[in-house]
């Protein structure tokens, strides 16, 4: 007891430390930004979503984002160039930061950006794979993941007892030319009959038109007088160029990202993945390796041009507000836990969305757990933060539904969903709806709209 008393003071005490400095007084009336940005690369020999790492490449995949302090408690965004991070992983990155922001959880998102040549989280498979005690399943090992988790907890500590003050705000738009397209190619009947991959071989499929799709990336940039000190972008599209490699890579949208960062050297440059499930390139990509540079060309041009177009405007806290929604997805009929645990016993690991991570989701969602949707609003600027990979319905239904606002989203947030298609695109058939690919129920739809308009209209 003489060591436990001691410690749960100083404990006590850091916790106290740690709300103070993600506060500034109301009396300034000031706000202020944190920056932070740590290595997620794994090593050589790590397991990734596909295959261990064989070799480390010129770019580092990174965690970084930032730390909004002085409107009520800390608000965290953070970006992580990864796959998928879900449902127990997904609970655990957004409670470290939370403690090391001094905020709440429900304060924070956390995305990934959904490259491939990079490993996927998900501390609740890797449990179920631990009491199964089966073979094969070496990419839900956590303990790089939570190595990167700490590195990135303690990077936001550090960060905000040096917090710059912010004065300023703004938003900017720009469409991007010849990137993204169209994933789900439909015949006359209104059935998927092709799919356009990240790397479309046939030139016939790439031929096809570009198709629904959001051509626009959006800038929310924040600035000290005529200094910016991060800009956060917005753009919808599978991040694929090539991929399998055994080669860590934040691929194309890294790249731009990386890009700005050099016409922009004091900025932190933070990209987050929109609504890009049934969204690639494979119109503008054959899978030929130079294809990844003119691609990141395309959207760091599209990036600039954003900023150039970008409107300032001043910033106080009282313009600054965070609201969520924490909602329960409905399950897809299919999934029996019974025989995903025949499944998993019997079927050897294959593809990036598993057996076991419908088996976690399953769990999550009849424990009653809930997915947070929120919402970021910052003068006329709404950040919509969700679940999944999303068709980009959401979000083109989600600016439509605030044409006077400036509306941007980033999806991939907790992954533990997989695929969330539309209604109809369950009848439709296609990869991205396939049992294997999609753990929710078309039913998932009006609820998600009906959030949306909660969090953006009423």
């Amino acid at each position: 007891m003489r060591y436990i008393l001691p410690l749960l003071a100083f404990l006590a005490l850091l916790s106290t430390d740690q709300h103070l400095r993600g506060q500034t007084p109301a009396s300034e009336n000031k706000m202020r930004i944190a920056l932070f940005d740590v290595d997620a690369t794994p090593s050589i020999g790590s397991a990734m979503a596909y295959q261990p790492v064989r070799r480390i490449d010129d770019l580092t995949l990174r965690s970084r984002g930032i730390v909004l302090l002085g409107a009520d408690q800390p608000i965290v965004l953070c970006a992580v160039d990864w796959i998928g991070i879900a449902n127990g992983g997904h609970d655990a990155f957004r409670q470290a930061l939370a403690e090391a922001a001094g905020t709440t959880k429900d304060r924070v998102a956390v995305h990934t950006l959904h490259q491939h040549d990079a490993p996927a989280c998900d501390f609740t498979a890797e449990q179920i794979i631990r009491e199964l005690a089966i073979q094969g399943y070496s990419r839900f090992d956590g303990e790089f993941h939570r190595q990167v988790i700490e590195r990135t907890a303690k990077a936001i500590a550090e960060a905000i007892s040096k917090a710059t003050e912010i004065t300023h705000y703004g938003v900017g738009n720009a469409e991007v030319k010849e990137v993204a397209s169209q994933r789900r190619i439909a015949g006359p009947d209104g059935k998927i009959r092709a799919t356009r991959t990240s790397s479309t071989k046939d030139p016939a499929i790439r031929g096809e038109p570009e198709g629904l799709i959001d051509p626009n990336v959006s800038l929310l940039s924040f600035w000290n007088g005529e200094q910016p000190i991060a800009m956060l972008s917005y753009y919808a599209c599978h991040p694929q160029s090539y991929y399998m490699r055994g080669v860590p890579s934040p691929d194309f949208p890294g790249i731009a990202r990386f890009i700005r960062g050099q016409d922009r050297n004091n900025t932190l440059h933070v990209h987050f993945n929109g609504a890009g499930g049934n969204i690639t390139a494979g119109k503008y990509n054959d899978g030929a390796e130079p294809n990844r540079m003119i691609l990141a060309n395309r959207l760091a041009d599209g990036m600039r041009l954003a900023e150039q177009n970008t409107l300032r405007f001043p910033l106080d806290p009282s313009m600054v507000q965070w609201t969520k929604k924490s909602i329960t997805l409905p399950v897809a009929r299919h999934l029996n836990e019974e025989d995903l645990l025949q499944k998993l016993k019997s079927t050897p690991p294959k593809g990036t969305i598993s057996f076991a991570d419908q088996l976690a989701f399953l769990r999550r969602m009849k424990e009653g757990q809930t997915i947070d949707i929120s919402c970021l609003s910052i003068g006329n600027a709404r950040v919509l933060h969700m679940p999944g990979e999303l068709f980009v319905e959401y979000q083109l239904a989600a600016k439509g539904m605030r044409q006077d606002l400036q509306v941007m989203m980033a999806a991939y947030g907790d992954y533990g969903p997989g695929y969330i298609g539309t209604e109809v695109s369950y009848a439709q058939g296609g990869y991205e709806t396939l049992p294997t690919s999609s753990s929710v129920d078309p039913s998932v739809e009006p609820l998600l709209i009906e959030t949306l308009e909660q969090l953006l209209v009423k």
